[in-house]
């Protein structure tokens, strides 16, 4: 089981929370969230996937992005059929190889997307069926007022019904607190295609800056590594 940070937004504390080594630290381009990424990034270890996330964004406005920051996962939060999420996935991207100051080749570059879909307490998961085999992985998230970062728990039985052969992230206001419920749903068979856990606004002093300490707890407690 990974982990993956979402919402960072300052330089330091980018930094500092990459030091913890999660496998994927979530960037939001989405001018209405109060955690909307502006600027640049600072330089990551290789091992940690940069991850842009969009809300129903122009395929135009994601490869800019992905093609800008270097991201090698994109996480769709808005409602993107099934046809603009293949299109995201078809987009080819050729970027230089160099060495020794000279351009050598290009090669394709690859990235994983993530689509998201929001419970309260309960989900039809035959809606997801036109995606699988588009998307790398579904990401599982509370549904309240704002697109992700709302700060509560679904009701995670409801994935007692999850029917798909898609891996999938757990998300939705997971924080210290819910160290037991994570891992009693370990115990469940439906854990086996669980790939990672999604945390957030649970971990921050105020939105976009992370509790580092916090992250470390957490990752210890449930023997998270990279």
């Amino acid at each position: 089981m990974k982990l993956k940070i979402c919402g960072m937004k300052y330089q330091e504390n980018i930094k500092s929370v990459a030091a913890v080594s999660p496998a994927y630290l979530g960037f939001i381009f989405y001018d209405k969230s109060p955690r909307n990424f502006e600027g640049e990034i600072p330089k990551l270890p290789d091992d940690i996937k940069k991850t842009g996330v969009f809300v129903d964004e122009s395929v135009s406005q994601i490869i800019s992005k992905i093609a800008k920051y270097g991201l090698k996962a994109i996480q769709l939060h808005g409602n993107e059929s099934p046809k603009y999420c293949k299109a995201i996935k078809e987009a080819e991207l050729l970027l230089p190889v160099i060495e020794n100051g000279k351009e050598i080749r290009i090669k394709p570059y690859s990235f994983e997307i993530i689509k998201v879909f929001s419970i309260k307490d309960a989900f039809d998961f035959d809606i997801l069926k036109p995606y699988e085999g588009i998307v790398d992985y579904f990401l599982f998230d509370t549904k309240g007022k704002e697109k992700g970062g709302n700060g509560y728990v679904f009701d995670w039985s409801v994935l007692n019904n999850y029917n798909s052969p898609t891996p999938f992230i757990l998300s939705g206001g997971i924080g210290l607190d819910e160290v037991n419920s994570i891992v009693s749903f370990l115990k469940k068979d439906i854990s086996e295609l669980l790939y990672a856990i999604d945390v957030n606004s649970k971990f921050e002093i105020k939105p976009g800056l992370k509790n580092t300490e916090d992250l470390k707890k957490f990752m210890n407690v449930l023997n998270i590594k990279n």
